[in-house]
């Protein structure tokens, strides 16, 4: 019986974020216990009264903690671009193993530091712990990373699905798997998927049952967003195609609100796309279906 789509859509949910969704302490913790040691030496430059003359002191005695001023500008990368507004003034900074070794080299970086505020936030104690500082600088910057950990939460769901289906890691089912080696793998012909060869499409996880090969994609999209029409569309395009392929399936598990901004697009791919399914589908048994 074919699915009324809008109410298969109502069943979508706002989230599926668990508690260590928001923020990863063990990950912001084991970075600034690994430059704990650098953060402590530069902690003496707090309320200093002569700060260029102090930072260039420290640098000679201990230029391991060069490493670490990106981190206090909120940057894991070790090169920073800078130019004065008048572009009269253009340096390339890079942290990573440089050794202080001219007056040049102390001019350009004392500059750096006075320029994005550094010196100021360390000489008019506007911190008092760079510990504490990071820690915070480290905290901001993994929030930036719920975006793919809302992506594994939806892998990591629909992978425990498929395991109370049966199936085991790396002998009935895989992750993250390429079109050519399902090929390989199989000897079945995807070049329908890969416009002949072309394309190197990677499927999230492949169940292989006695007659049938799986390719499953699995998303979680909060928000709205192109990237939503993009995926819609893609998707389609592989269920159009992968219909033209004996022994091989398309499936689509997705879900979330953001879909409902989207909803034009993701109902032409519902429309072509049998097996197309929510977090609901799951909890109601589809996997076991699906599969077996």
């Amino acid at each position: 019986m074919k699915r009324n789509f809008n109410e298969w859509l109502s069943n979508f949910r706002e989230s599926i974020a668990d508690y260590k969704y928001y923020i990863d302490f063990d990950k912001v913790h084991r970075n600034v216990d690994s430059i704990k040691v650098e953060l402590n030496i530069l902690n003496t430059l707090v309320g200093s009264k002569n700060i260029e003359a102090d930072f260039i002191n420290l640098v000679k005695k201990y230029p391991e903690t060069l490493k670490v001023i990106p981190l206090l500008l909120a940057k894991r990368e070790s090169e920073i671009y800078c130019q004065d507004q008048n572009l009269a003034r253009t340096f390339e900074f890079d942290y990573k193993g440089c050794t202080p070794n001219s007056h040049k080299f102390f001019n350009e970086y004392c500059y750096f530091m006075k320029e994005t505020g550094l010196f100021d936030l360390l000489q008019n104690r506007i911190i008092s712990n760079l510990v504490d500082y990071v820690t915070g600088v480290e905290t901001g910057l993994d929030s930036n990373g719920r975006k793919n950990r809302g992506g594994h939460l939806m892998e990591n769901l629909v992978e425990g699905y498929i395991q109370k289906a049966g199936f085991v890691k790396n002998e009935t089912y895989f992750k993250e798997m390429y079109l050519s080696d399902i090929e390989q793998r199989w000897g079945i012909d995807l070049s329908a998927i890969s416009n002949t060869g072309k394309t190197e499409k990677r499927f999230d996880f492949v169940v292989k049952t006695n007659n049938k090969i799986y390719g499953i994609e699995a998303n979680f999209y909060s928000s709205g967003g192109s990237k939503l029409n993009e995926t819609a569309r893609s998707y389609k395009n592989i269920a159009v195609e992968s219909k033209e392929i004996d022994g091989f399936e398309f499936v689509w598990f997705t879900d979330g609100n953001g879909w409902k901004s989207a909803r034009h697009n993701l109902e032409e791919t519902f429309d072509v796309l049998d097996n197309i399914y929510s977090i609901a589908d799951l909890e109601n048994g589809i996997a076991n279906e699906l599969f077996n």
